[in-house]
């Protein structure tokens, strides 16, 4: 009888052991579940922001490789931003389990009230898109991954485009032009040229010669009437006027030769746009006349008309 009420004492003991260890287990399970629910909890969703990807200073036509994709908190997300989708930028109205509902709506209603949010989230965040700004100008200074935003650039459908894209110091002055003296319409904006000025002059036996003299060199293209840049699969653009690149000083030169006779383009090379700039001499009030050079042949004497 002893001998019995030892075993069963052990066995008491013994399963008492085994209780501790299965509540100690199920504690330690139970702790562990809400750890992993806030590692999940503390990663945020991700928007792609359109960043500058470098440096972008005033007057920088942007093209696509000066913008890139950046992921962003899209709780910090502003309405000034570019993404590429569009977002809500603010809770415009409450979701349906944080707002209390009749328990009969018509479908009517239902439709209106989507309709209301999506045109509150437009107006949040109207634009998305990298070619929201491609082709446009810089305005204001974009450091690199810094967020690109409307108001630091200006596009070509904005007003102050071409102010802009003028280099400091200089003006934009527009000439007529044609077929036959923008080299078949392969002058395109962004291209440089040299300007000539082609002109009827009366010379001194009251007979009239043409002379045809350089005005400007190496001038750059703004535009060719209001094309700012060529289209990808336009080789050629034909206009009746061209926006040009000048100094103060240039332009009262253009002018002046302007009103003295017809203006041609010529089309520099590529390899030669780091020449200088600018006029080629200064031109008189008239056009001069032409000069005569006495040649004797033969024992005769002639006069030769030569321009200057």
């Amino acid at each position: 009888m002893k001998a019995s009420r030892y075993v069963v004492i052990g066995i008491a003991a013994i399963a008492a052991l085994l209780l501790a260890f299965l509540v100690r287990g199920m504690i330690g399970g139970s702790g562990s579940q809400p750890a992993a629910a806030t590692s999940v909890a503390v990663e945020a969703p991700q928007v792609k922001v359109l960043v500058a990807a470098r440096d972008l200073k005033v007057g920088e036509r942007l093209t696509d490789t000066d913008l890139t994709w950046k992921d962003w908190p899209e709780s910090a997300i502003t309405a000034a931003y570019l993404t590429d989708r569009p977002v809500a930028v603010a809770n415009a109205a409450k979701s349906p389990e944080e707002t209390p509902q009749k328990t009969e709506v018509k479908a009517e209603t239902t439709d209106t009230a989507g309709k209301v949010v999506e045109g509150v989230e437009k107006a949040l965040n109207p634009t998305h898109g990298m070619e929201a700004v491609l082709g446009g100008v810089v305005r204001e200074e974009i450091l690199a991954n810094e967020p690109v935003i409307l108001r630091k650039v200006v596009r070509a459908d904005e007003g102050g485009f071409m102010a802009v894209m003028l280099a400091p110091g200089m003006r934009a002055m527009a000439v007529p032009v044609s077929v036959e003296n923008t080299a078949g319409g392969f002058i395109l904006p962004g291209d440089r040229v040299d300007i000539l000025v082609s002109a009827e002059v009366r010379k001194s036996d009251g007979q009239s010669s043409f002379v045809a003299k350089p005005v400007l060199r190496n001038i750059k293209i703004l535009a060719i009437d209001q094309a700012v840049q060529a289209k990808a699969d336009q080789p050629s653009v034909i206009g009746a006027t061209a926006t040009l690149e000048v100094s103060p000083e240039d332009g009262q030169a253009l002018a002046q030769a302007k009103a003295q006779g017809t203006l041609s383009l010529m089309l520099r090379s590529y390899a030669d746009v780091g020449g200088p700039s600018g006029r080629v001499a200064a031109l008189p009030q008239n056009m001069p006349a032409d000069r005569k050079v006495t040649v004797i042949r033969n024992g005769q004497s002639s006069e030769v008309p030569v321009s200057r």
